[in-house]
């Protein structure tokens, strides 16, 4: 399950036609995305929700905190955003559960460390 988590995070940190390729591969076109400040659905409210992180965050990078916890058709882990290369300013912790395809189906995001 490290390459869906690996995945997950190409995507957040992907623009333009990259982006797209990474939704349409390992994505379901019926994604269901909730997190503390969005609930979206779909590979476009998946990008609408990532352009706003890249125009509120720009230069920062998602990255993988940790190891990835998974069963059956889920997996959890820790990430964290920031410039590359240094600590991470926002840390979150994600659930994501994928669907007969083993495409990302549905995400739980929850944040654990935001600036003040």
């Amino acid at each position: 399950m490290n390459d869906i988590a690996e995945k997950y995070l190409k995507t957040w940190n992907a623009s333009g036609t990259d982006r797209a390729d990474l939704l349409t591969a390992a994505w379901s076109p019926s994604v269901s995305y909730v997190d503390p400040l969005a609930e979206v659905s779909g590979h476009s409210g998946m990008s609408a929700v990532i352009d706003g992180v890249h125009d509120q965050f720009p230069d920062f990078v998602f990255s993988r905190i940790g190891e990835v916890d998974a069963h059956h058709r889920q997996l959890r882990f820790r990430w964290g955003l920031g410039p590359a290369g240094a600590e991470p300013a926002i840390i979150g912790f994600d659930v994501i559960v994928l669907d007969e395809q083993g495409r990302i189906q549905d995400v739980r995001g929850f944040l654990d460390q935001v600036p003040a």
